[in-house]
């Protein structure tokens, strides 16, 4: 597993990635018929790219303001701040999930529409919650790493850490 601060950074091959979002502010969102408020803080999207461009494609598309709502992810990121992403090549997005089981559900159903196993792909991440350990070491090598070219690398942000 790593942690990409840049869609540019990921692989464009298939697998399965962990959006790291921020909102700053209270989001209304929508699932199905269901309108829910999300609060403000740190949010991780679990899901999956096995489309053409595999990850960096999808990312690139999450990391992008300029798009039009298909996900329910899409709220987030039209209206949060996009930290980065966990990603592992081959993964599966439901596993990731279930590493993420400490972590609350702020909206059941969010993101698992098609998802039979999990209950959301959306957890609220709290401030000082802990992430499994192979992810916080992924997270702390990225924050070391010089940044690169395409704008990734050492781009964690302050207050997370």
């Amino acid at each position: 597993m790593i942690f990409v601060a840049s869609a540019a950074d990921a692989p464009a091959t298939p697998g399965a990635y962990v959006l790291a979002l921020r909102l700053g502010a209270l989001l209304d969102v929508r699932v199905g018929k269901i309108t829910a408020r999300l609060p403000s803080g740190d949010y991780l999207y679990c899901g999956s790219a096995k489309g053409p461009g595999g990850m960096r494609a999808r990312l690139a598309r999450h990391m992008r303001k300029n798009k039009r709502a298909h996900w329910h992810v899409d709220q987030l990121t039209l209206a949060g701040e996009i930290l980065g992403a966990f990603i592992l090549e081959d993964g599966d997005e439901c596993a990731l999930n279930a590493a993420l089981d400490a972590l609350p559900i702020p909206l059941p159903g969010f993101g698992s529409s098609d998802c039979r196993r999990c209950a959301a792909h959306l957890r609220l991440w709290p401030k000082g919650a802990a992430l499994p350990s192979d992810w916080e070491n992924a997270r702390k090598a990225a924050e070391s790493c010089p940044p690169l070219a395409g704008g990734g690398g050492g781009a964690w942000p302050r207050g997370r850490g």
